[in-house]
């Protein structure tokens, strides 16, 4: 029996989860001080290094004086390496709460601290890039850069700020590949509520969270290439605010409490090949959507809706645009390996899927 089946006619427990706290908007961050306050008097902040002299003043200037801040800059990936050093020093500072501000790796890296160290957890997104920053999950690397597992965490974070003003200043490419991640959702969702898999952390998903799918994948369709013109001009609009708030909120909850399936099994592939490795998250995943949906033998209709889309946002459609030109049979018999690993996400599909299977699809898309 698994976890999310009862005794009693065998009918599934439907469940969902959600960061305790969503806030969005022009200046968000400005409330990060307050908001750190009624977790304790000390606070400790993971600062993504890419960004860290642009955002350290705004950082303190938003603690003015209603608690201690210590901010340490992230080492670059969420490796163990990376969560056991910093635990040890957020152990040392006796630490309220931490807060990850930057991109996924270093938000992941903070929301696995925080487990760790069983403190509450803020989040603040500065590019809306992915759907991390929602979700008790940390994705952990090895020291290579290659993909090494997902770690479930006992929470959601308590509060995520997501401050609108500083995610439309980021590069356009960083909202094309949160969009790519948020498109994979009702896809994933829908394989998965057909097979009757379970979603993140053991249950079916309920009704709520597959609306939260779909209107994660509307809403992209809708304002996704306004979003994008607004971003090139580094604009705020309102198509930029719906787009970040599906690309981290309703792509966030969508995937933990539906499920995942083979568009971020084939992007876990992907991620053995170190050509891919300067490609962003959902760059892949737009490639695994792609391969998931060839999977699916979708009509010629269907799969083009969703190539076409991503090409008019700057997606990248194939291997090629992800580093990979030369895709010889080794290397996609590589990736399938890895997708296709016993119990592994892409078997989630309502169909079974062999690594044959992922190669011939990959081949279409060299």
């Amino acid at each position: 029996m698994s976890v999310g089946e009862t005794a009693l006619g065998h009918l599934p427990l439907r469940a969902v989860r959600f960061p305790g706290k969503y806030i969005q908007g022009p200046g968000a961050i400005r409330l990060l001080g307050a908001e750190a306050k009624r977790f304790g008097s000390r606070a400790f902040c993971i600062l993504d290094r890419g960004i860290a002299e642009a955002l350290r003043q705004k950082i303190q200037s938003a603690f003015g004086n209603q608690s201690e801040l210590s901010i340490v800059t992230h080492g670059g990936n969420c490796t163990m390496t990376e969560i056991a050093s910093l635990e040890g020093h957020a152990s040392k500072y006796r630490s309220d709460c931490i807060i990850g501000l930057g991109g996924g790796k270093a938000l992941d890296t903070s929301k696995a601290v925080a487990n760790g160290l069983n403190l509450p957890c803020m989040v603040v997104p500065t590019i809306a890039a992915s759907d991390a920053p929602c979700s008790a999950l940390a994705i952990i690397y090895n020291e290579d850069g290659s993909l090494d597992r997902a770690m479930h965490l006992a929470r959601n974070p308590d509060v995520v700020i997501a401050d609108t003003n500083i995610i439309s200043a980021a590069p356009a490419r960083f909202m094309a590949a949160g969009i790519g991640d948020g498109l994979a959702t009702c896809i994933e969702a829908n394989a998965c509520r057909a097979s009757g898999a379970d979603n993140t952390f053991g249950f079916q998903g309920l009704e709520l969270a597959f609306a939260i799918a779909r209107l994660c994948e509307d809403t992209l369709f809708e304002f996704g290439a306004r979003a994008m013109a607004e971003c090139r001009e580094g604009a705020c609009g309102v198509a930029t605010e719906r787009v970040v708030e599906a690309n981290i909120l309703l792509s966030g909850l969508g995937f933990e409490s539906c499920g995942v399936a083979a568009a971020h099994g084939i992007q876990d592939g992907l991620c053995e090949l170190e050509e891919t490795h300067s490609s962003l998250h959902g760059e892949k995943v737009a490639i695994g959507i792609l391969g998931e949906l060839l999977l699916q033998e979708v009509e010629s209709r269907t799969f083009n809706k969703y190539k076409s889309f991503m090409e008019k946002i700057g997606l990248p459609t194939t291997l090629r645009q992800i580093g990979i030109p030369s895709a010889t049979h080794d290397k996609l018999h590589q990736v399938a390996l890895r997708a296709c690993r016993d119990g592994d996400i892409i078997h989630n599909e309502p169909m079974p899927v062999t690594p044959d299977m992922v190669v011939r699809v990959l081949r279409e898309l060299a």
